[in-house]
Formats: C-alpha cells, sequence, structure tokens
C-alpha cells in the first residue's frame, strides 16, 4: 500500500477587466498543455502570503499584492489517489507587470481569460481551477486575519511565551 501525502499549496486569482490571470503549464501525469492559476507549494520557512507572492512572481515574471484569502480548497487526483492537495488560495492585484521575465520551466506563458473561456478550453489543470473563479466571482473574500500563523522558532514551547 503506497502512503498518502498531503501537500501544501498557494494560488492566486488575479481578475483585471474580467479576465483572469493563468498559466498554461505542463503538469505531472497529463501529457497536454492545462491552465492553472499562479500557483505552487509552500517552501520551508515560509509563510501562506509569502508563497504565494513568491509563485506568482515565478510564474508569471510579476509582482502582487495579496488583498484577501479566498478559501481553503482540497483535491485529490483520480491518478495519484495518495495524493491530497491543499490548496490556500488568495485574491491579488498586480502592481508591477514583467513582460519579458524568465518563467519556471514548467510554464509555456501567461493567458488572460475569462472563466467561459477556460471552461470552452477543457484544460482546467483540476477542477479547483474553474471552482477559485466562481467564489472570486460570486464575491467569496475573507481578510487575511483569518490565518494566524506562528512564527518559527527553535526554542522549546516551554521557554515560550504563551
Amino acid at each position: 500500500m503506497t502512503a498518502w501525502t498531503a501537500h501544501v499549496t498557494v494560488a492566486t486569482v488575479i481578475e483585471k477587466d474580467g479576465q483572469y490571470l493563468f498559466v498554461e503549464e505542463y503538469s505531472d501525469g497529463v501529457t497536454h498543455a492545462v491552465f492553472n492559476q499562479p500557483a505552487g507549494h509552500v517552501e520551508v520557512g515560509e509563510s501562506l502570503v509569502e508563497a504565494a507572492i513568491r509563485e506568482t512572481k515565478e510564474e508569471t515574471g510579476h509582482d502582487i499584492a495579496v488583498d484577501h484569502f479566498l478559501g481553503i480548497y482540497t483535491y485529490t487526483p483520480p491518478m495519484f489517489p495518495d495524493r491530497t492537495y491543499f490548496r490556500f488560495c488568495f485574491l491579488a492585484h498586480l502592481t508591477q507587470e514583467h513582460p519579458c521575465a524568465n518563467l519556471d520551466r514548467d510554464i509555456i506563458q501567461t493567458v488572460w481569460m475569462s472563466l467561459d473561456e477556460l471552461r470552452n478550453s477543457g484544460r482546467a489543470r483540476s477542477p479547483l481551477v474553474i471552482k477559485v473563479i466562481q467564489d472570486a466571482i460570486n464575491g467569496q473574500k475573507f481578510p487575511l486575519s483569518l490565518i494566524y500563523e506562528h512564527p518559527f522558532s527553535s526554542q522549546p514551547i516551554s521557554q515560550l511565551d504563551a
């Protein structure tokens, strides 16, 4: 039996004039290019917001500011039943575009599309890609203060202030 693995990921929903920023990319277990929000895994010592900013920069080349927390989404892909992705999704806006930036190696290009264009493409990386856009369109958003991330400390718990 294969061990189950949890993957902590982040994603950003960025809207401009009714269009949403996506990356066209190659994905594990998929033979064709798919569309996804700028997204990726949280790295050691990184907060969720820091990870969202970094992943967006690496995948789109653009600088962003995170405005709101959209929600937590989970997905277990049918081709990898031993993996569950926990996606912390944020609403953000561009602060600076860098059209000639070098992107992560799996990224083909960035694309602005409407939700209908994404649906019609049939190439959403997972059902979450569509779901988070629907939630954003429906006005779902939460303050960033909803998330508490305790600062990293190498001290034993007994020595920390309560």
